[in-house]
């Protein structure tokens, strides 16, 4: 798997991208830099690969744009120390942005010839601190809870309240909010005494959190 210096370049205009479209956090930037996002689609779309956009990944999931991508980990303000639950590993980009800005990350996909491609991707990053896991992300992972942060990539019809749950006091989940083809971003605080705040930020469009596995 290369990454040459073409590919570096085109990294260093994306993030310049993600700079004008009003990402402003230098961690979630650099770290974007860093990673060839080449590795985690197809190849018939390699040339495309630093263009902000999505691509199909199989199993009618899809890879986000960069720009979602770093708006979702921008939200999630992110700390070293974090221990996070991702919803809908997908092809694995977006985990391998929150491995490298956090201390300890799971990950659930509930499409088996998901989990089975992006494990073997995964490994050749040789990063020790994600774990991926075949399920139910309604269900979250109650054996690894609780958890900081919390962030689902697939546009959630209802709050899982089991992930509620396993959110830490001062915790935040991240996820795209509605039904329909459009939905808001929304962020999510419990607080201390265990109630909930919400705030809703921009549009996007996700494919839909279902129940089950595939």
């Amino acid at each position: 798997m290369q990454d040459t210096f073409r590919h570096k370049g085109l990294r260093r205009k994306l993030v310049e991208e993600l700079k004008e479209l009003g990402i402003k956090d230098e961690q979630v930037l650099q770290t974007i830099g860093s990673i060839p996002r080449h590795w985690f689609i197809e190849s018939s779309f390699e040339q495309k690969a630093y263009e902000n956009t999505p691509f199909p990944i199989g199993s009618g999931q899809t890879i986000s744009n960069p720009y979602t991508v770093a708006y979702q980990s921008e939200l999630l303000q992110l700390k070293p120390t974090d221990i996070v639950l991702e919803i809908g590993t997908g092809s694995g980009y977006q985990a391998t942005v929150l491995a490298l800005l956090a201390t300890k990350v799971y990950s659930i996909e509930r499409h088996k010839p998901l989990v089975n491609h992006t494990e073997k991707l995964l490994q050749h990053l040789n990063l020790k601190n994600l774990q991926c896991f075949y399920g139910d992300g309604f269900e979250g992972l109650p054996q690894f809870a609780p958890f900081d942060k919390i962030i689902i990539t697939a546009a959630a019809p209802e709050i899982p309240l089991k992930l509620i749950e396993q959110l830490k006091p001062g915790g935040l989940i991240v996820l795209p909010y509605g039904e329909g083809e459009v939905q808001q971003m929304m962020r999510i605080k419990k607080k201390e005494d265990l109630s909930i705040e919400k705030e809703l930020f921009e549009y996007f469009t996700f494919v839909p959190m279902l129940k089950g596995t595939k």
